[in-house]
């Protein structure tokens, strides 16, 4: 498997390049250079690391033997706290919630950072060489990504979180880890403007030249391919026989719905992915009428989706141009330069085979947790919400509809109390969380100032 630029086909990397690369000089992100097919009726009876095996290794089968593969993909989700990792909560006979808050910290995040950081362990083992991880956070992906490298050696972590923009949870899964590998980063600003100094650092060489470099942001290919796995999961363990099946995926960055478009470009019967954005509404807007245009973040009870720069969406573009590389980057760049771009009719026709999507504020997300407690007795978490009021609204009889669940909802307890008057239950491990001591390095939303800042400690 051969991987390229969405910015420049003529780049050729495998995958071990990649993933300790993150992300391309060009300012593009990694393609494969063909979507391998993995049948569902063959993955019968598998438990969830198999299942991984099948998913991943079509991506990295010349990088690393089959063997040790599958020592990454066992010690990944050994830790889980649920026996069928991801389990599938059924609704109704045809609405399901698939639950991803089993790993560490208690979000989504987990399933694809813990294979990524036992892959770096095993690269940098290989190599006999030191990593400088850098990742953006909007919540949840930075405490996934420390809690899983924190333990491991030759690796540095440094994560930017936007400064008191994130929950106080959030937060303190990150900054109560106290290992000397870990550097947590507060910025004056929002996700978008972390996601930003993230891609410039990839594109500086004074620091390239210094330390290997990569990242635990979906913009690593690595994060895609494991979260395509709870894909064919939720579809083999649905009951009953439906013609169609449809996910609805809560997102701000689209790394987690391209997942599933990765699953079905691999073969997995998906007929819709219903992307639900908060009110930031960019990825809607792109959607439905190909408005890909920035406006102001909005803080939101579901901080996570609190985006406007979708970078994975420069993935879709690049499958919806066919893999044209040569109109992508002039796209990029007027985006970049004018924060707006008006997509041309036949890629909104593509994207509109594919997906639909929805917008859903945060009087609508409280109702909706009211609801499905009421309704189910199901408590779920802000994000997990905006997706469940679309699944409340779909009435097809003959579809599979399957809401992805994308954290605990203890991590948001304020939106809990708020919405039905209980303080939902804290897992054990998170529970003395407001005890512990914070450790964290507030700077200015400035690339020079996180570069000098990395560079003094490495």
């Amino acid at each position: 498997m051969k991987y390229f630029s969405t910015r420049n086909t003529k780049i050729e990397k495998n995958f071990s390049e990649i993933i300790m690369q993150g992300l391309p000089k060009d300012g593009g992100l990694y393609m494969p250079s063909e979507w391998p097919k993995v049948d569902i009726n063959n993955l019968k009876e598998f438990d969830y690391s198999d299942l991984a095996f099948e998913v991943i290794s079509p991506y990295c089968n010349d990088s690393i033997p089959q063997e040790e593969l599958r020592k990454i993909i066992n010690n990944a989700y050994k830790i889980f706290h649920h026996p069928k990792v991801a389990p599938v909560i059924d609704i109704t006979n045809n609405k399901h919630i698939l639950e991803l808050f089993y790993g560490p910290t208690f979000a989504f995040k987990d399933y694809a950072l813990q294979f990524i950081a036992n892959l770096f362990e095993y690269f940098i083992n290989k190599e006999s060489t030191n990593l400088t991880i850098i990742g953006a956070t909007s919540g949840d992906t930075g405490s996934a990504a420390i809690e899983a490298c924190k333990l491991k050696k030759n690796i540095n972590v440094f994560i930017l979180h936007p400064y008191e923009k994130i929950s106080d949870v959030q937060r303190r899964q990150m900054t109560t880890i106290i290992e000397p590998n870990i550097y947590n980063i507060a910025i004056k600003g929002n996700f978008d403007d972390c996601q930003n100094i993230i891609k410039n650092l990839f594109m500086n060489e004074d620091l390239l030249s210094k330390t290997k470099l990569s990242t635990i942001n979906s913009i690593n290919w690595a994060r895609i391919i494991a979260q395509s796995v709870y894909y064919y999961w939720a579809v083999l363990h649905l009951k009953g026989g439906m013609n169609k099946i449809d996910f609805i995926v809560p997102t701000g960055n689209f790394g987690n719905v391209f997942a599933g478009m990765v699953a079905k470009k691999m073969g997995l019967p998906i007929n819709k992915l219903h992307v639900v954005s908060n009110s930031n509404d960019i990825l809607h807007r792109t959607i439905s009428k190909g408005d890909m245009s920035i406006q102001k973040v909005v803080k939101t009870l579901s901080p996570s989706m609190d985006i406007q720069i979708s970078s994975n969406f420069e993935r879709q573009l690049f499958d919806s141009l066919k893999f044209e590389s040569k109109r992508l980057p002039e796209i990029m760049r007027k985006f970049s330069i004018d924060g707006k771009y008006q997509l041309d009719q036949t890629i909104i026709d593509n994207l509109s085979e594919h997906y639909d999507s929805y917008v859903v504020d945060d009087k609508k997300i409280l109702n909706t947790i009211n609801l499905f407690y009421k309704k189910y007795h199901y408590i779920s978490d802000p994000h997990t919400a905006t997706a469940l009021s679309i699944l409340d609204k779909m009435n097809d009889e003959n579809s599979h509809f399957i809401s992805l669940a994308c954290a605990h909802p203890s991590k948001f307890e304020n939106a809990i109390i708020d919405s039905i008057g209980i303080k939902p239950d804290f897992p054990d491990s998170l529970k003395n969380i407001f005890d512990k001591e914070e450790k964290f390095t507030i700077l200015e939303n400035d690339k020079t100032v996180i570069r000098e800042y990395i560079l003094n400690k490495i």
